[in-house]
C-alpha cells in the first residue's frame, strides 16, 4: 500500500532502510545527517531491529562488517569527517566481498570543514576511498523521493554484487522536506547468502569471511573477479536522467541537489531560444559513460556544474568523445549560498553566445 508523506530527506532514508529489511544500524551523530540515527533509534527496534549509537565511526563501520558477515542487512550513516574514519572498514568490507549500505550526507571539508552543503566527497566515494584498488556502488539522489527509492536500491545492489553501496547526498537533499510516496518493498532477485558466517552445524563446513588472501594466486583472482563484477554492474545498473537532450547544442551536467538548479536554468534557456539540455548521472559509480559518449556524438559541448572546485568533471572528460569540449563551473565549499538558476543561466548564455 502506497502512502504519501511529507518529511526530510534524511528521514526518508531511514524509512526506506527499515522497509528494505535493514535490521542493524550502527552510527555516531554528526551534522547534517543526525536525523537518520534519531529516526532509527525510535523506529528500528519496533521492527525487531537493533540500533546502536557506538563510541566512534570506526566502531560503527566494523559493526556493519560483522552484521553483514552474518547475513544481516546493515547500514551506517555519517558526514565528511565520519565517512573518512570509516574508510578502513569499507576497504575491509570490499576485500571480504560483503554487502552493506553507507549513507554520506556531504558537508564541507577537508578536516572538520563546515556544515553547509558540498559535493566535494565525489572523489572519495567514487574511487573507493581506502587502499587496495576497489570500487563501491555510489547512488546520487536529487530529491526526497529518490532518497527513499535509492536507499532501497542500494540494499539490493549491494547484495547482488557483494560490495558496499553508498547513498551520496548533500545537506540540501538531506535536510529539505518534500512529499514522497512510500511503497511496499519488493526485493530484486537476490542470491542466497551461502557465504554468510552462521557457525558450524553437523555435516556442514564452516564459512570464513576474510580479506587476507595469502594463497598462491588468490589475491590476483580476487581482483580480476572484482573487475568482472564491476563491468557487469556498469552494463546492467548504470542510471541517468536526460532533459531536453535530443537537439541540445550545449549539454549541462550536474548531480544531486545542484542538478535541480541546473534543470531550472536549462528550462529558462529554452524559453530564450537557447538549445540547452541536461544529463544527470544517478549512479556515480558505475558512471553512465555510454550515455555521455552517445550524447557527445550529437552534442559536442558540455558544461559541468558542481558544488566543488571540480571532481565529476574528470569522469565527464573520460566519458565523452575526444573532440567534445568540456567546461566547468563550480562553487567551492564555503563560498556562500547555492548557485541560483539565474547564475547558471548566465553561464549557459556565455557558452552559447547569447540567444539562438
Amino acid at each position: 500500500m502506497q502512502e504519501k508523506i511529507f518529511a526530510k530527506g534524511n528521514e526518508a532514508v531511514a524509512m526506506a532502510a527499515i522497509e528494505a529489511g535493514c535490521r542493524c544500524y550502527f552510527g555516531y551523530p554528526i551534522t547534517p545527517q543526525s536525523d537518520i540515527p534519531e529516526y532509527l533509534a525510535r523506529e528500528l527496534p519496533k521492527s525487531g531491529g537493533v540500533f546502536m549509537q557506538v563510541e566512534s565511526e570506526i566502531a560503527a563501520i566494523n559493526m556493519v562488517l560483522g552484521a553483514s558477515a552474518a547475513g544481516v542487512r546493515a547500514m551506517t550513516s555519517s558526514s565528511g569527517p565520519g565517512i573518512s574514519l570509516k574508510q578502513e572498514g569499507i576497504s575491509y568490507m570490499a576485500g571480504s566481498e560483503l554487502p552493506g549500505v553507507i549513507v554520506d550526507i556531504m558537508r564541507q571539508g577537508p578536516g572538520l570543514g563546515g556544515i553547509d552543503a558540498s559535493q566535494a566527497d565525489y572523489w572519495q566515494a567514487t574511487r573507493g576511498g581506502g587502499h587496495g584498488g576497489y570500487r563501491i556502488i555510489v547512488l546520487a539522489p536529487n530529491s526526497v523521493q529518490e532518497m527513499y527509492d535509492l536507499t532501497m536500491l542500494a540494499f539490493d545492489l549491494s547484495d547482488i554484487y557483494r560490495m558496499p553501496a553508498m547513498v551520496l547526498a548533500d545537506s540540501v537533499t538531506g535536510q529539505m522536506k518534500e512529499s514522497f510516496v512510500t511503497k511496499r518493498y519488493t526485493a530484486a532477485e537476490l542470491p542466497e547468502k551461502s557465504w554468510a558466517v552462521r557457525g558450524r552445524s553437523e555435516g556442514t563446513g564452516q564459512n570464513v569471511v576474510k580479506s587476507l588472501k595469502l594463497g598462491d594466486g588468490e589475491m590476483e583472482a580476487f581482483h580480476w573477479n572484482m573487475i568482472k563484477r564491476c563491468q557487469e554492474l556498469s552494463e546492467k545498473e548504470s542510471r541517468w536522467e536526460e532533459f531536453m537532450a535530443d537537439d541540445a547544442e550545449l549539454m549541462v551536467t550536474a548531480f544531486g541537489s545542484t542538478s535541480r538548479i541546473a534543470k531550472t536554468a536549462v528550462a529558462a534557456a529554452r524559453e530564450e531560444g537557447i538549445k540547452a539540455g541536461l544529463i544527470r548521472p544517478i549512479t556515480l559509480f558505475p558512471f553512465p559513460r555510454k550515455a555521455y559518449e552517445n550524447l557527445s556524438r550529437k552534442c559536442g559541448e558540455f558544461l559541468v556544474i558542481e558544488l566543488s572546485t571540480g571532481q565529476m568533471v574528470d569522469d565527464v572528460k573520460l566519458a565523452v568523445e575526444r573532440n567534445a569540449a568540456v567546461s566547468f563551473y563550480g562553487r567551492p565549499p564555503g563560498a556562500g549560498s547555492l548557485p541560483t538558476p539565474e547564475e547558471l543561466l548566465e553561464q549557459i548564455r556565455k557558452h552559447c553566445g547569447g540567444v539562438r
